[in-house]
């Protein structure tokens, strides 16, 4: 980087919050993905006017940012393969207001979901999206990829609950979208373009969120299945019964196959496993809730159906589903997490297909993920210090993006597109939709400065 560059910069940001040091920018390198590109430079920003004159000089000189939070991205989409600068926004993490009579709350990027959280019981309130990485992922990261986690059947994702933005553009102007209303039909809804982009189209640096009565009661069961047919039936007619789990969620025989190996978990050998919640602000009401989903179980052939007694059980319930990650990496050298969703009545069909892929590469494939919107995780096991095994997995991983393409299903149901799904992008998005969305970025980032070589939206 230009001695006048690096200067203009910590004029803007002050030396404690720049730095150019090799062990640093090693550690901007990548994210929670597999991808790899090491930045010039690394800012950390406290103010929209910081990063405001960050970008006007950037897109002076053409050069690239990358806005980052906590790094917790599985598809490469805070990684700067075209060097230039990191824009760390993980310092401007102030909860800037709460207000409960207009159901919303006020938030920096750089507020990690956790501590969101913690801030909004007291009021009673929650925020209903809920990734996987909530005790680190910032909320600027969760309005990137629009993320969702084990709610969104019944609660959305973070789309669903922005009311409102501050963005700094490419070019260093700042724009506010949206209202501090419940409803907003004013103009295009820049609002909603925004969420999901990826830092591609502008650098967001205050959300207004909408915000949820916090549920004071809730209601667990697991079942299984000897057959993954009688497992996705289940799924289907709980969500056309009437109720609306909070959570639903489905573990294939391979990731049950796992536990019985490599945990104490005292699981059957089985081709499915389905967890359920139910929530609400009665006992009564829960436990109906939970009633007729049970009943469902039992019509679909479920083997043994359990359901918690208290809170510990409950988390008992609960250890096979939030331990995958953890257990996967202790048992394979590497793996490759994704993130495919289709339609809720295909997941049998989305699965019996891996299956097949499974065989025919020969590689493990690890299903797990949220039934209740048709959300699912393939983890593929491998092996990266062997060629052979690395060879075998980029034609699997083509065929199981195209496999839910042609099952009517997405890409990516909340993880982002970000450098490892672009590639996929023509399966999904047909020509007149990719020219309409580089069109976009044309329009909102001439220069291509804004996170560049992600999503597939080089002209």
């Amino acid at each position: 980087m230009e001695k006048r560059i690096k200067e203009a910069l910590i004029e803007i940001v002050g030396a404690e919050n720049f730095t150019d040091k090799i062990i640093d920018l090693v550690t901007y390198s990548y994210d929670a993905s597999e991808s790899w590109g090491r930045p010039d430079c690394a800012l950390w920003a406290t103010s929209a006017e910081q990063v405001s004159r960050i970008l006007t000089l950037a897109n002076r000189e053409r050069i690239p940012v990358v806005p980052r939070g906590a790094g917790t991205g599985l598809s490469g989409l805070a990684v700067p393969i075209n060097g230039g600068i990191v824009l760390d926004l993980v310092r401007m993490n102030k909860i800037l207001s709460v207000c409960v009579p207009d159901r919303l709350a006020v938030v920096q990027p750089g507020v990690v979901y956790a501590d969101f959280q913690a801030a909004l019981e007291p009021h009673g309130f929650f925020f209903p999206p809920d990734p996987a990485s909530a005790k680190v992922c910032t909320l600027g990261g969760n309005v990137a990829t629009n993320a969702g986690g084990l709610r969104a059947a019944k609660y959305g994702t973070t789309r669903d609950y922005v009311l409102g933005l501050e963005v700094v553009l490419a070019d260093g102007d700042m724009m506010r979208t949206g209202a501090r209303t419940m409803k907003c039909s004013s103009g295009y809804d820049i609002t909603r373009l925004m969420v999901g982009s990826e830092g591609t189209l502008g650098v967001v640096t205050e959300i207004i969120f909408k915000i949820s009565p916090l549920p004071s009661e809730v209601a667990t069961a697991t079942a299984t299945f000897d057959r993954l047919e009688d497992a996705g039936n289940a799924v289907t007619l709980i969500m056309h019964s009437g109720v609306v789990p909070s959570v639903l969620e489905l573990l294939d025989a391979n990731t049950v196959a796992m536990f019985r190996k490599y945990s104490d978990l005292q699981l059957p050998a089985v081709e499915a496993m389905v967890l359920v919640e139910t929530d609400g602000y009665t006992k009564e009401e829960v436990n109906y809730q939970l009633d007729r989903v049970v009943k469902v179980f039992q019509k679909c052939n479920a083997g043994d159906v359990h359901r918690a007694k208290s809170k510990a059980e409950a988390e008992r319930l609960w250890l096979a589903r939030k331990s995958i990650g953890g257990l996967v990496g202790m048992v394979t050298p590497n793996r490759s997490s994704e993130d495919v969703a289709v339609p809720m009545s295909r997941i049998v069909d989305f699965l019996r297909g891996v299956e097949k892929i499974s065989k025919k590469y020969d590689l493990l494939i690890l299903n797990f993920g949220h039934a209740g919107d048709g959300n699912l995780h393939p983890n593929i096991m491998y092996d990266r210090s062997d060629p052979d095994q690395v060879a075998r997995l980029e034609p699997l991983l083509f065929d199981l993006h195209k496999l839910a393409c042609d099952l009517g299903g997405t890409l990516t149901g909340e993880h982002g597109i970000g450098i490892t799904k672009a590639k996929y992008m023509t399966l999904e998005h047909d020509p007149v939709a990719l020219r309409v969305m580089r069109s976009l970025k044309k329009a909102l980032d001439p220069n291509d400065i804004l996170n560049p070589g992600k999503m597939a939206l080089e002209a």
